[in-house]
């Protein structure tokens, strides 16, 4: 449980985030097109995107370290523009890339970052202790950094942006570029922060993390929020199942690819599958009829649910641009 005695007070108005007509542009390239978002106080906002969407234009701007062309924008209450210093007395930021000290050990870091905190010695000692445990470091806290694995750093750079837990937490990408094993180690510190009542904006690549952890998602493209709403709210307007057929060999592959082309949302050719959306279970068995009476015969079939792969399809109508996204 996350020591309430370094909590930060979250602003006086609002302890989230609110985003209205925000536009940015770089050398009259716009960037960012009239963003609008809302993060209840407690709960977290994943926002999807590829590279060069807007996701971290968003978050430079929101954490003061960008001035927005126009729009407000305030976090824990506090205007972006007008209160700057008071919005970063309540955030904490973790970007792709760790920001902690190689040649000091875990423990140093910790204890470093409490003492620019303003914290005591001994408060400080305290803190880096309470965060190497809660981080599962504790084994590593007298090791040089330089020596942890990539998920190891990012969990000490989660751990030192919660030595005094900010009120609103934004996450660039912190997963990016570790393999599945550190991913998940830091899906858990993320729970843990989300569980301890912090507002969180992670901005992300990786539909399943913020399948995982979000209380709702945004999808950026362009410049623009083109759909809002809860992961099972997204999948539900989609509507559509997925049915997913291996074939045993290239014939029967091919036959049922030109049979089945009017469902088809995606094929693998070398492995002798595709994917085909299902509107409702009675279409299904009629795609199936149509292969049996070709005398075609699947080797697998697994039906599953909408995925946030298919909300990105629906709304953008790029398959090629779900195709694109890195995935986990």
């Amino acid at each position: 449980m996350v020591d309430q005695v370094h909590r930060q007070n979250p602003g006086p108005a609002h302890g989230g985030i609110v985003v209205k007509g925000v536009v940015k542009a770089f050398d009259d390239v716009a960037v960012l097109r009239g963003i609008d978002l809302a993060v209840e106080p407690g709960t977290a906002l994943a926002l999807l995107g590829r590279n060069g969407a807007g996701k971290t234009t968003t978050v430079r701007i929101l954490t003061t370290l960008l001035r927005p062309d126009g729009g407000s924008a305030t976090v824990g209450g506090f205007d972006v523009l007008r209160q700057p210093a008071q919005v970063r007395t309540v955030l904490g930021l973790t970007g792709q890339n760790t920001s902690v000290d190689e040649l000091l050990t875990g423990r140093e870091n910790l204890v470093m970052m409490g003492r620019l905190l303003r914290l005591g010695r001994s408060a400080a000692r305290q803190r880096a202790n309470e965060l190497l445990e809660q981080y599962d470091l504790q084994n590593a806290a007298d090791r040089s950094v330089k020596t942890y694995s990539s998920g190891m750093r990012r969990r000490l750079d989660l751990a030192a942006s919660m030595t005094t837990i900010p009120a609103v937490m934004f996450l660039d990408e912190p997963t990016t570029g570790l393999d599945p094993v550190a991913r998940q180690q830091v899906w858990g510190t993320i729970r843990q922060l989300i569980a301890s009542g912090t507002t969180v904006l992670l901005t992300t690549q990786y539909l399943e993390e913020a399948d995982q952890l979000a209380d709702r998602i945004a999808v950026i493209d362009d410049g623009r929020i083109i759909v809002e709403g809860t992961p099972d709210s997204l999948k539900r307007q989609v509507g559509s199942e997925r049915a997913e057929l291996t074939f045993a060999d290239t014939q029967d592959f091919q036959t049922a690819r030109h049979l089945l082309t009017e469902s088809l949302s995606s094929v693998g050719e070398s492995a002798l599958q595709m994917d085909l959306t299902i509107d409702n279970p009675w279409n299904l068995y009629t795609l199936l009829g149509r292969l049996y009476q070709a005398g075609v015969k699947p080797t697998g079939l697994t039906v599953s649910q909408p995925t946030l792969d298919d909300v990105f399809f629906r709304v953008t109508g790029n398959r090629k641009t779900v195709d694109s996204w890195e995935q986990p």
